[in-house]
């Protein structure tokens, strides 16, 4: 039985004056399948990115997502529809405490307002549910810790329960272990996997680290120059001649 196609890109065109940072890139991500965008540095993986949020219109082609054409939709409306997304840069708000991070998408998820001379916690439902989230991603013995008092890795995984609060269809992880130390990436590697097994959550990630590559996804695209050199299964990736010239001739072996 063919699974659900969760994110369509059609053809998709974007240029930065003469400059073209997308030519023509297709790709699909299916329910249940964790997807890959890997490519050399200025392959175009997050101008990609950025087109797929609503951050850049593109000039030509476009997104359907859930089947829905949302082509340039603002990324606050994709993310209303469940489109979730992680930054390679941390994006929290240092501040607050762990649990204040996540209370504030389900805030705005329900339809609140944030109001800055109350406390984020008086909602106990919402904080119940924020609860839920941080259980997920292993941070429960921290939820009132202030986020600026964080290692760099918990800060990670604030960041990937931010995204998870509203219950996405999709989270679209931009360089998740950017940054991270070996111990560091391992358990985000196990984190992910759960995720996707247990919790049925559904990843469209690029990443560097050609380690987690091969670790989590179950298909992979390849950009290069802005167009789709290849794509498959990791085994097909990982033994494709034009894949190696593009990283420089290097090893794909994580």
């Amino acid at each position: 039985m063919a699974q659900q196609i969760i994110l369509s890109v059609e053809d998709v065109h974007q240029h930065f004056g003469r400059f073209a940072a997308l030519n023509g890139v297709s790709l699909q991500v299916e329910e249940g399948r964790l997807t890959a965008l890997i490519g050399p540095n200025g392959a175009g993986k997050t101008t990609l990115y950025n087109v797929v949020c609503g951050r850049y219109r593109p000039r030509a082609g476009r997104v359907v997502f859930l089947g829905r054409d949302v082509t340039g939709l603002p990324p606050h409306r994709l993310c209303a529809l469940g489109l979730g997304r992680s930054f390679q840069i941390t994006n929290v708000f240092s501040r607050l405490t762990v649990l204040e991070n996540i209370l504030v998408p389900l805030i705005i998820k329900n339809g609140g307002a944030l109001c800055f001379w109350r406390r984020l916690d008086r909602d106990r439902k919402l904080e119940a549910t924020a609860m839920k989230v941080l259980a997920m991603v292993g941070l429960v013995d921290k939820a009132h810790v202030g986020v600026h008092e964080l290692p760099y890795g918990d800060k990670r995984l604030v960041e990937m329960a931010i995204a998870l609060a509203p219950s996405p269809r999709m989270v679209l992880l931009d360089e998740p272990t950017a940054g991270m130390n070996p111990e560091e990436t391992e358990h985000m590697i196990r984190l992910i996997k759960s995720l996707a097994d247990t919790h049925r959550t559904n990843f469209f990630i690029t990443e560097h680290d050609m380690k987690v590559v091969f670790s989590v996804a179950d298909y992979i695209y390849v950009l290069h120059q802005g167009s789709v050199l290849a794509q498959g299964t990791p085994e097909e990736i990982r033994a494709d001649r034009r894949v190696k010239e593009a990283y420089l001739g290097g090893s794909l072996e994580p």
